[in-house]
């Protein structure tokens, strides 16, 4: 999939989920900040905090490269223009629904099956309880990082057609770092400060290069020959 337009877009949408980010997964947040292990003031361990969130963007990336991957091998066996042609209207399909989402026209998807995805991660959590341990809060935020979340499952769709392992375990860790200052901030009891890293000009924003990049994708064959362009298009083929 498009790189530099497809991660930039994926960071714009991790700020633009804050807001979302803030009501599924701030309470999470900011009880963890409770529930951690203090340092000698009575505070909670910084290092302890932000292991969670890097866990949780750690989960993301990890998703990412396995789904890329994991598809992506598939495809190359049967690799062909017809194939590719198809490839590109359905990547073009998925970051126009990016687009849509980040708009606020269409709701994010996947939580029937993030549900019952979650149902067997869950437990896996509270056997990390309490946490003590930089380790421990580690994987207590990969554990969180798969729970139901439709902006997630929005952008994994997005990395997986990308069909590279790399490249989609970047467009799922560039995602993750843009939720990670307001997810940070309520972590910290910050919560009022929080919200100002949740515009709706970052919604704007994402939209616009997901759409900006949709466009780019479909309409790929058609642009006139530039190297530097074809490069940045995903499944490119010419046409006749």
């Amino acid at each position: 999939m498009n790189g530099a337009l497809t991660l930039g877009a994926a960071l714009l949408l991790g700020l633009a989920a804050s807001g979302h980010c803030l009501v599924m997964c701030g309470g999470i947040s900011a009880a963890l900040g409770i529930g951690t292990a203090k340092d000698a003031n009575g505070r909670p361990q910084p290092r302890l905090l932000i292991g969670y969130q890097l866990g949780r963007v750690g989960a993301y990336t990890l998703a990412g490269l396995l789904l890329g991957g994991m598809f992506g091998g598939l495809i190359s066996l049967l690799d062909g223009e017809t194939l590719r042609r198809g490839l590109r209207i359905l990547a073009a399909l998925a970051l126009l629904l990016g687009a849509l989402v980040a708009f606020g026209r269409v709701r994010e998807l996947g939580f029937g099956f993030g549900h019952r995805l979650w149902r067997h991660i869950a437990p896996l959590g509270r056997r990390l309880l309490p946490v003590r341990s930089l380790p421990r809060a580690f994987a207590f935020g990969m554990v969180w990082g798969f729970m139901p979340c439709g902006f997630v499952y929005t952008v994994l769709l997005i990395a997986t057609l990308q069909l590279d392992a790399t490249r989609s375990a970047l467009t799922m860790a560039a995602f993750g770092l843009g939720t990670l200052p307001a997810m940070s901030l309520a972590a910290f009891g910050a919560q009022r400060f929080a919200g100002f890293s949740a515009r709706p000009a970052a919604r704007r924003l994402a939209g616009a290069a997901l759409l900006t990049s949709a466009a780019l994708t479909l309409a790929g064959p058609w642009l006139p020959a530039a190297a530097w362009l074809h490069a940045w298009l995903p499944f490119y083929c010419v046409t006749r």
